[in-house]
């Protein structure tokens, strides 16, 4: 089994990064394969709703200038998507917007390709904001008909300066049981 990540942070090694880094820890001690991709690292073009995705049908946007096939290619190769972003001015991060845009276009336009695999959410804050991002993230799964896993309290964490968040007790620790639900969560739609 394997879960990808898509952090949506612009810092390698910020809040973001550590948080996911947490639940990736967790599945890992599951036996669970995981990878980390920084969508910060690619230059992501915007999506035009041209249609082209719905018109020809095969998984993948026209637009192959950058990295979010490759995306997409990971993503439907494992059983699980964890999504994360900070939030910036009460939203997510405007480059995983663009992200997320263009892998919904193109899921949906080919039956629905993200169905039935596990989803879950990270959002960080540096003062508020955060349940925001984490609907928002949540919406997208849902809205892919993704089974989306809760954890022992919201995956909404407080840090503003760098590893700030690793001293969000009541955070971490719904990261840590975040990692086991859906491990258990995997495990279940294995069947």
């Amino acid at each position: 089994m394997k879960v990808v990540a898509l952090n949506g942070s612009p810092r390698l090694i910020g809040n973001t990064s550590a948080a996911v880094t947490a639940v990736l820890d967790e599945l890992g001690k599951e036996g669970i394969e995981t990878e980390h991709i920084q969508v910060y690292e690619s230059n992501v073009i915007p999506c035009n709703d041209c249609g082209s995705c719905e018109i020809r049908g095969d998984g993948r946007c026209i637009n192959e200038n950058d990295q979010v096939n490759g995306y997409i290619e990971k993503i439907l190769e494992a059983d699980g998507l964890i999504i994360a972003s900070p939030t910036y001015f009460g939203s997510m991060t405007s480059q995983l917007k663009m992200v997320l845009e263009r892998i919904g276009y193109v899921s949906k336009a080919s039956g629905r390709q993200l169905k039935r695999k596990a989803g879950a959410a990270i959002a960080v804050q540096g003062h508020h904001g955060g349940c925001s991002v984490l609907s928002e993230l949540t919406g997208f799964m849902l809205d892919n008909q993704m089974v989306v896993c809760g954890s022992s309290s919201l995956t909404v964490l407080n840090g503003k300066r760098p590893s700030e968040v690793l001293q969000d007790k009541e955070g971490m620790r719904s990261l840590k049981d975040l990692g086991k639900e859906m491990a258990w969560l995997l495990h279940r739609l294995r069947k």
